[in-house]
């Protein structure tokens, strides 16, 4: 497929480049290494998928509540931050679906408070999420449902990054740390002992490549792409270094072009 097809602005914004907004705060699907060099599972897919056009990716660190008005701006070309496929989205991008998704709820190692996941045992407790995620929109939920069945709201503290909602947790300052499940098992695998999931994994989605809905000859392109890398075993092996076999999807979906 390389330099089979010719992408021109705005669909391509600079000469060579495929440009992605991503929160890069949350491994394993995008982070920072040491050495501040993005990477995870969204950063390689998406690189991958630029080569295959005869691309360079550039990767732009961007505010997840800011992610889809950057992209209508034309500030980027594509979103790759593990953006789940919503109705709500789907009136403003397209997508691409590209993987899997689940949410759960972290505790301390031993669940003292006895949690079973995101539901009335959260009643009355302290919940830390990233600012606008799907998990802060659970336990919004879940919360109204606790003061419903006249039971305490669920406290919830937001936060730009996971790692910060997660130490909130190890300092005591929550109960729990409600976040994606690759994201809360990459976190319990780097710090083996201290905290687990409460209850089983729930709310599984679709996560997609957004693009603009004016943008076909990109969103063609691109669905082109992902599909040359699940044929040629690319996609499976970047999931598979990244611990994310089970979020891999069977097959890739119908072209909507």
């Amino acid at each position: 497929m390389q330099g089979q097809l010719k992408l021109k602005p705005p669909a391509i914004r600079q000469a060579g480049e495929l440009q992605f907004c991503s929160t890069i705060a949350t491994p394993p699907v995008e982070y920072y290494t040491s050495n501040h060099v993005p990477t995870g599972t969204d950063v390689e897919l998406g690189s991958a998928i630029a080569r295959e056009l005869g691309l360079k990716a550039v990767w732009l660190n961007t505010g997840f509540t800011d992610i889809i008005p950057a992209l209508q701006a034309g500030h980027c070309d594509l979103i790759m931050s593990d953006l789940y496929i919503k109705p709500t989205r789907l009136k403003v991008v397209n997508f691409i679906p590209y993987m899997w998704a689940s949410e759960s709820v972290v505790v301390k190692k031993g669940n003292p408070s006895h949690l079973t996941g995101m539901n009335m045992s959260l009643c009355g407790h302290r919940v830390a999420a990233n600012f606008s995620t799907t998990a802060v929109e659970d336990a919004q939920s879940q919360s109204k449902t606790c003061t419903k069945a006249g039971k305490k709201a669920i406290t919830i503290t937001q936060f730009k990054t996971p790692i910060q909602a997660l130490q909130q947790l190890a300092l005591g300052r929550a109960t729990a740390f409600a976040t994606t499940t690759e994201n809360g098992a990459y976190y319990m695998a780097q710090r083996k002992g201290l905290f687990q999931f409460a209850g089983a994994a729930y709310g599984k989605i679709l996560a997609g490549i957004a693009v603009n809905k004016n943008d076909p000859a990109l969103e063609h392109a691109v669905t082109l792409a992902f599909r040359t890398l699940y044929k040629n075993h690319t996609y499976a092996r970047i999931f598979e270094r990244f611990g994310l076999t089970q979020e891999e999807l069977a097959k890739p979906l119908p072209d909507r072009n």
